[in-house]
């Protein structure tokens, strides 16, 4: 008789369920288990049928009231079985009584809904080195992130994501081999971004910009830090102003999620988010 059960990540498991990512052609960031692990210990679920891990998930909680599902993965040789769906529900049952969000790929979406969730918008991912002549904003500096306060970087950043995440934010931007670059215009943040190595293009996100020109500034400085300039950013559909900064860079559009959440989409700046930070934490 075989027996399954669900039980917390491990640091070693949290390696195993990037590499399972990388395998699903997510491309996630090389040490992005490191911040996923600070925003919350305990919010990585491991499925295992005799001792062998055969699926896995991830419920992230927020502050008092969000939740973000991602890292959903039932291995190959195990789907259909009904393993997926146990993880899923364990994910779902940490994180009842909050407004949960994931980003559902293609496939999946149809399940997600019969699972509660609503379409709220489209990422989609644009990848490429940016063309063309440098050129920048009118009275922005991009500056290292590091050099302001950290307090203004994580104020600026709740503008755009449901819940204060300081200590989620203060080591996504502070991993070793990662640059965050800031927009600073009169000493007010105007943008942010964040590049980070992965196994293909390195991954930008959050990019946060007051406008397309800000944005285009960030993306050219974040990408002087990725091996060949190449980046790969996942870029929402909310903010009809994105898409063109990408495409006016030569990125092409690789891969596309659907932003789902069980209630109301909650009251974001869309208008600024040029990139979201990560699929998997939201």
């Amino acid at each position: 008789m075989t027996a399954f059960e669900i039980t917390g990540a491990s640091a070693v498991d949290m390696e195993m369920i990037r590499g399972w990512a990388d395998e699903e052609g997510w491309n996630p960031g090389d040490s992005d288990r490191f911040a996923f692990a600070v925003a919350d210990p305990e919010g990585f679920l491991v499925g295992r049928l005799d001792g062998e891990p055969v699926a896995c998930v991830s419920a992230v909680r927020y502050g008092a009231g969000f939740g973000f599902i991602g890292f959903y993965i039932a291995r190959p040789a195990f789907r259909g079985q009904g393993y997926g769906i146990r993880v899923w529900d364990a994910a779902m049952k940490r994180l009842d009584g909050r407004l949960i969000g994931l980003d559902g790929v293609v496939e999946q979406q149809e399940n997600y809904r019969k699972s509660g969730f609503r379409h709220a918008w489209n990422n989609v991912r644009h990848e490429g080195a940016p063309q063309g002549g440098a050129s920048g904003a009118e009275g922005v500096q991009v500056v290292d992130a590091a050099s302001l306060p950290f307090g203004q970087l994580a104020a600026y950043d709740r503008r755009f994501f449901p819940e204060a995440r300081d200590a989620f934010l203060a080591a996504w931007t502070g991993l070793p081999g990662r640059t965050a670059l800031a927009a600073v215009r009169e000493g007010r943040i105007e943008g942010v971004g964040v590049v980070r190595p992965s196994s293909g293009a390195s991954r930008v996100g959050p990019l946060y910009a007051a406008g397309p020109e800000v944005a285009a500034a960030l993306l050219r400085g974040l990408a002087e830090h990725a091996p060949g300039g190449l980046v790969s950013v996942d870029v929402p559909d909310s903010n009809p102003l994105a898409a063109p900064v990408f495409a006016g860079l030569g990125l092409v559009p690789v891969f596309e999620t659907a932003r789902m959440y069980t209630g109301p989409a909650p009251a974001l700046e869309l208008a600024g988010i040029y990139g979201v930070t990560s699929l998997e934490l939201g």
